[in-house]
Formats: structure tokens, sequence, C-alpha cells
């Protein structure tokens, strides 16, 4: 599985949508809101009170800079027999 990266030529001050950054982190829309509702993930803006959830571009850099994985993969070698 390629790790996930943000391209260097995009500039840190360009805005990602909510949904966006999901596809882009490879997570469900559930789970990234669930991490909003329980305070974790990356920090989140609105402008002008609308609906739509906004981060920047820096800000998901440094979220995935410091995001532990969930899981890891060991090689079919290392996993107990059933």
């Amino acid at each position: 599985m390629q790790p996930i990266q943000i391209p260097a030529e995009w500039s840190d001050n360009g805005l990602l949508t909510f949904e966006e950054f999901c596809a882009l982190i490879r997570t469900p829309q559930r789970t990234v809101r669930d991490w909003r509702r329980r305070g974790v993930g990356p920090r989140w803006a609105r402008f002008d009170g609308g609906g739509r959830l906004y981060i920047t571009v820096a800000e998901a850099r440094r979220f995935l800079r410091t995001a532990k994985p969930t899981a890891t993969v060991r090689p079919a070698e290392e996993r107990p027999h059933g």
C-alpha cells in the first residue's frame, strides 16, 4: 500500500473540503466525523458561518506527520496459522 502523501506543489495555504480530505487519507467520512466529535484529528474551519468544513493543506500535512498508523500488516510468514 502506498503511503499517504500530499503533493509537494500544493500550497500550505490551500484549502481542502472535508470530503476531499477524507478521500486523500482514504478514510471513511464517518470515521473522520467521529474524530471531530471526540476532539481528535485535524483542526477544521468554517467560513462566514457556512456549513462546509475546510482544512488547510498545512494542517493536513501536520496531521499526517503526527498520525500513528492504527494497523500494521505482517508478512504472511509471520501471521499465525489457523
